[in-house]
Parts: structure tokens; C-alpha cells; sequence
């Protein structure tokens, strides 16, 4: 199952607006590499987490993130788990399917002499093959719209027990949706809207 190049520390996401494949900026906000600016590569389906968002967003884990063990999936141009390891995440393990992608941040990583994981794979058999030692402390969940995945996804972390009373997760969906998060034995700590994107940190339902 180990389809992966290794390394650690960065952050952004998914947006359709665009088919160039040169590559674009993201910087970093806050931490050991704040204002640090990377590259990353400019791909159908690739939106960038904006800055407003990931502030949020940090604002709400303060407290958390440090020496915490993260999973970013759908992880794009890495984004969020790199704002995480700049703010003192122990490790995070980068999930993206796209192959040039996947190599820009590798490329991040190694640049910011990090050796958290990038796995070259879909995310949903990221999930379905792997077996954690410990439930993860905070999980990004950030995936394409309007394909269902997140269902997907927050289906197969319980069944997998990648989480657990104390694990944070964070998602991002688009306005027009609505979900039960509490089906899934979830609750809402933190809600905020932006755009067309709402965003939510939660718990299990203790």
C-alpha cells in the first residue's frame, strides 16, 4: 500500500477557473515559515484554501496543533497540512491522487527539509487500505464537490478507527449542500461561511 515519496511541512486546494499548467504562489501565514512563499501547480480541480479561510481556520485549532498527528486528504498543493507543520504539527500525511501535484509538494517538503509523507493515491484507498496505530488528532477533509466524497470519506474513517473522542476534524463543502454530521456520531465545535464554501470544525459527540 506504501505508493509514496517522503518528506514534511505547507499548504492550499482545488479551483476549475483555470487550465493553465504553469505554476502559482501560495504563502504561508503563521509559524516557523510564515510568509515563506511556495509553488504549486495550477491543475483542473486544484482550489487553493484562501488565506482568510486558513486564518480561521488556525484560529480555531490554537491549542491543538502542536505536536499533533495530522491527515490531509484531497491535499492539492498541500496547503493546510503545511500551514499545520509551520505551526508545530508533528507529522502529517499528505494525501493526493494527481501525480504532478503530489511531486510539486514532495518538492515543498524537501525544500522546507520536512519529512512528513506524501501518498501518490486516491483517498478513499488511502483510507480503505490503512491501518493507523492511533486514531490521527486532527483531520483535513477538503475534497472535489459534488462527487459525494465526503460521505465517502467520513464513512470509512470510522470504519477504519482513524478517529476517536478526542480527533479534530475539519471540512470544507460547497453553500448549496447540507450534511448530518451527526450521523456519523459527529458534532459542530466551530461553523463559518466564506463565498460559496462553508466550513466546519467537529468532534465526536462525547
Amino acid at each position: 500500500m506504501k505508493s509514496r515519496t517522503a518528506t514534511k511541512k505547507s499548504g492550499n486546494r482545488k479551483s476549475p477557473h483555470s487550465n493553465k499548467k504553469g505554476p502559482n504562489t501560495l504563502r504561508i501565514i503563521g509559524g516557523e515559515w510564515r510568509s515563506r512563499k511556495l509553488q504549486f501547480l495550477d491543475a483542473p480541480g486544484l482550489r487553493p484554501t484562501p488565506d482568510r479561510i486558513r486564518e480561521t481556520l488556525f484560529n480555531w485549532l490554537q491549542g491543538s496543533i502542536y505536536d499533533s498527528n495530522c491527515l490531509d486528504l484531497f491535499a492539492g498543493s498541500g496547503a493546510i497540512g503545511l500551514e499545520a507543520l509551520s505551526r508545530g504539527a508533528k507529522s502529517v500525511d499528505f494525501i493526493e491522487k494527481n501525480a504532478a501535484a503530489s511531486e510539486q509538494l514532495n518538492a515543498n517538503l524537501q525544500l522546507l527539509k520536512s519529512d512528513s509523507s506524501v501518498f501518490k493515491m486516491d483517498a478513499l484507498s488511502f483510507l480503505d487500505k490503512h491501518s493507523a496505530e492511533q486514531p490521527y488528532d486532527i483531520i483535513f477533509l477538503d475534497p472535489p464537490y459534488r462527487q459525494g466524497l465526503l460521505d465517502k470519506s467520513l464513512e470509512l474513517l470510522i470504519a477504519k478507527a482513524l478517529i476517536n473522542k478526542n480527533t479534530l476534524i475539519y471540512l470544507e463543502h460547497e453553500s448549496e449542500e447540507s450534511f448530518d454530521f451527526t450521523k456519523y456520531g459527529l458534532e459542530e465545535i466551530k461553523q463559518a461561511s466564506a463565498g460559496q464554501v462553508q466550513s466546519y470544525l467537529l468532534q465526536t459527540i462525547q
